[in-house]
Parts: C-alpha cells; sequence; structure tokens
C-alpha cells in the first residue's frame, strides 16, 4: 500500500454568480468549494484548469496543498463536475483534511504481477472492482491498493477481506471479489459466473451511490 503524493496548488477568491462562473470558465479556470470540520465557512474560488488537470490525469489518490490569499489548507479533492457535452470539468470541492476526522473516499485497485492460471492455462483475468471505499484517518490515507495476482490459478479469487488494512474502515463487504481468474472461453463453471454477476451487481450499486 502507498501513500498519496501532495499536488501543491493555488486558488483565487471568487465571486457567488451564473455569470462570473462563466466567465472564470472562459478563461480556463474551474470555479472550487472548500469545506472541512474545521472551516467555519465555506470557501468559494476558482483554479487553473491545467492544473486540475494534474489532479485528475492518474487515478490514484492524492492530496493538495491548497493556498488561498496566502493561506494554506491540505485538502483531499472530493467532487468533480464535468459538462456533459465537452466533458471539461466545470466545478470542484476540496475538503479540508484534519488531523482527528476521519475521511470517506474512494480508493483505486493496482493490479500487479502476472497471475499462474493465465500464463499456464490460458484462463482470463476478471476485475469486478475498480475502487473501494473506506473510512480513515487523513495520515493512514492511501494511494491505491496494490493487488499481486501472481499465485492466482484458474477458479481462484481475491476479496476485500484479503487485504491488509491497518487503521482503514472498509465499507464495501468482506467478501467482494476484488479479482479472479476464469476458465478459457468455452469452460466457465457456474459458480465463478454466478460470482461474475453477483460482483457486477455490487459495482452497479457503488456506482448509484458515488
Amino acid at each position: 500500500m502507498s501513500y498519496p503524493e501532495l499536488i501543491k496548488i493555488e486558488g483565487t477568491p471568487r465571486e457567488l454568480s451564473k455569470r462570473a462562473n462563466r466567465e472564470l470558465r472562459e478563461n480556463k479556470r474551474v470555479p472550487a468549494v472548500l469545506y472541512g470540520p474545521e472551516v467555519e465557512e465555506n470557501l468559494h474560488f476558482s483554479i487553473d484548469e491545467k492544473e486540475l488537470e494534474k489532479i485528475l490525469r492518474k487515478k490514484q489518490t492524492k492530496l493538495q496543498e491548497l493556498t488561498i490569499d496566502g493561506k494554506i489548507y491540505k485538502t483531499l479533492l472530493k467532487r468533480t463536475d464535468y459538462d456533459p457535452v465537452t466533458d471539461r470539468p466545470i466545478h470542484v470541492d476540496f475538503y479540508v483534511l484534519s488531523d482527528n476526522h476521519k475521511v470517506t473516499l474512494r480508493v483505486p485497485f493496482k493490479i500487479s504481477g502476472t497471475s499462474r492460471g493465465v500464463v499456464e492455462n490460458g484462463g482470463r483475468l476478471f476485475q469486478p472492482m475498480q475502487f473501494m471505499r473506506i473510512r480513515v484517518l487523513p495520515e493512514r490515507i492511501p494511494s491505491e491498493f496494490e493487488v499481486d495476482i501472481t499465485d492466482l490459478k484458474i477458479g481462484q479469487s481475491l476479496h476485500v477481506g484479503d487485504l491488509e488494512m491497518d487503521g482503514i474502515i472498509p465499507l464495501d463487504s468482506l467478501s467482494r471479489t476484488i479479482v479472479s481468474v476464469r476458465p478459457p472461453k468455452g469452460q466457465a463453471t457456474s459458480e465463478l459466473d454466478e460470482e461474475e454477476e453477483e460482483a457486477t451487481e455490487g459495482e452497479a450499486e457503488e456506482a448509484t451511490e458515488a
């Protein structure tokens, strides 16, 4: 398990109006809001779209050192809204981390190694979970969960409960399948088919909740 990199960005206070937001976007700046358990009043600001892309470019969890009017905040990007036509970011939420308050977030999985079942027997790798929901103190936020599949044979799976999560509270069921190795096409077992169906349903429920 690796820990997030800290990306430094600067924000500029903004006006709260549709016209002001439209002008910001025309100038390649993204309206944003800052909030958290120890923030008395939400701060409204904007950031450069290119700077935001540095955060969004990779799926790993990243923390930000955000500076607004000379004050520095350690934050986590919590939400990004996109234009449905251009797919450009149009608004972002930043959560100010507090040492004493746990935060809820989704952390991606990183698959490492090559499965024995795939190499030796022509198996197919199936990964129903791309992210896992967790609750954790800021000092223990992982950037990703690395899952080594080297020893997986056909018919074997790794589940949420197999991960080492010291100090981390998983919000997904421990029985959820992260990755499994299925037989070559035409040799799939009904048991694995049922597992795939259950895992897919779980991912759909998670997408609905996100």
